[in-house]
């Protein structure tokens, strides 16, 4: 259940966190640990010398494979950048990411920049976005802003090609990753961006640009950060709400195996550096986490239905509670106070992140005086959510970053009911 904590607990909390990520990177530099799924990429993503101090500054770039360029991209670059690691900046860790430009020439003051947050890829190296290549569904979405002139700034998050645990879904770190690319990328004279920005994330990525969004005046208000645009949310806002997304989306023992081995080797992991996860695990689990480092979620999802696992249950030999029940202190937003607005697009078929943690999330940010536009789809899933409601947020996005008035819907929220079947013939809509 979520609960309301008081701001000392809140900014203790952030600081365990970060000391925790920022010294565990710091002893995993020198060489690759397989056992935080590091391996498998090029040197590009290992920096061999001494990281500038200050975060946002990029290490260095080279030009996207051609298989990995999407439609309407003219440019496409990886790049590595430094980016803070916790709360303080004085701590810097190498990330990477990926910028695509469109065609044409630059308009009067740069490119308007779409901050893309990507949804769970795993939490091994080789799934990281600027590595594999872009899914089919997400280059689509990608796609499309840029066919309406958005440059894409898009970050791998900590861990993911480059060295350490990918912290999953723990908003701060991802939400800085976030924030660091942008003036990085900004800052580079060769990509002509402006200083008006959207962030968007889907599932993973929403809950990361959320983040974003709550760290942005804090952490990085000269970005012009004029709205966030999320689909498939997965956040939980400490809010005093009572949590009723369900245990199959909050108990390890009963959601989806691969979500869960996630959450024990990504998110717990992060959390306590210092654990054997091996301890906790039994042979099912053992194997599942030797696939969760060494390959991407679409081989976790293959293996478990291999082996026959269809829930977290059976891959802890014992309790997880000494790794796991501070997890949430780690997970939420402190407050559901967003200074922009947002654009949140659920479909009412998403069984895979649920409908009612969404509906929480956005009632928690309505209830803190946020400025939300919530977009329900009828028979969508979680993915196809994605490209369907830019026929929605395409228009919001142009509304903002013109300065003109968003309408909220904060006032008229009715909460969905169960999850539905999903519609066919309606394109990544599975």
């Amino acid at each position: 259940m979520a609960v309301i904590r008081t701001d000392a607990r809140r900014r203790a909390a952030c600081a365990i966190v970060a000391l925790l990520l920022g010294s565990h990177w710091a002893r995993g530099a020198a060489a690759d640990d397989p056992s935080a799924g590091d391996g498998g990429v090029s040197a590009f993503y290992r920096w061999p010398g001494t990281l500038p101090p200050r975060p946002g500054i990029l290490l260095r770039q080279e030009p996207l494979p051609a298989a990995h360029m999407i439609a309407h991209a003219a440019f496409g670059a990886r790049i590595l950048y430094t980016a803070s690691a916790g709360a303080g900046p004085q701590r810097t860790i190498p990330v990477s990411g990926e910028v695509f430009l469109p065609a044409g020439t630059p308009p009067k003051g740069g490119w308007p920049v779409l901050a893309w947050a990507h949804g769970t890829t795993g939490i091994a190296d080789v799934c990281a976005p600027s590595w594999r290549g872009q899914t089919k569904r997400d280059s689509a979405y990608l796609a499309a802003w840029l066919a309406h002139g958005f440059a894409i700034v898009a970050t791998d998050y900590a861990g993911l090609g480059t060295q350490g645990v990918h912290p999953y879904l723990l908003w701060r770190s991802e939400g800085l990753a976030i924030l660091d690319a942008l003036r990085a990328a900004r800052a580079t004279a060769g990509f002509h961006l402006a200083n008006r920005i959207v962030l968007a994330g889907q599932s993973q990525g929403a809950g990361a640009a959320l983040g974003a969004a709550w760290l942005h005046p804090r952490y990085a208000p000269a970005l012009g950060v004029r709205a966030a645009v999320l689909t498939g949310l997965v956040a939980t806002i400490a809010s005093g709400r009572p949590d009723e997304k369900g245990t199959a989306y909050t108990d390890p023992f009963d959601m989806d195996p691969s979500f869960a081995m996630l959450r024990f080797a990504g998110t717990d992991r992060a959390s306590h550096p210092d654990m054997d996860p091996q301890t906790y695990l039994t042979p099912q689990g053992k194997m599942l986490l030797h696939v969760a480092q060494t390959a991407c979620l679409h081989d976790m999802f293959a293996a478990s239905a291999k082996a026959g696992i269809t829930k977290g249950g059976a891959l802890f030999s014992r309790s997880i509670a000494a790794v796991d029940s501070d997890m949430e202190s780690h997970f939420d937003l402190p407050d559901g106070h967003i200074t922009m607005p947002v654009f949140v697009g659920t479909g009412l078929a998403d069984g895979e992140a649920g409908t009612q943690g969404q509906y929480l999330a956005v009632a928690s940010m309505c209830a803190a005086g946020s400025k939300v536009a919530w977009h329900t789809y009828p028979g969508l899933t979680h993915n196809g959510t994605v490209n369907q409601s830019l026929a929605d947020s395409l228009p919001f996005a142009a509304r903002a970053l013109a300065g003109e008035p968003i309408a909220s819907n904060c006032a008229s929220l009715v909460r969905p009911g169960k999850v539905e079947a999903a519609k066919r013939g309606v394109e990544f809509n599975d």
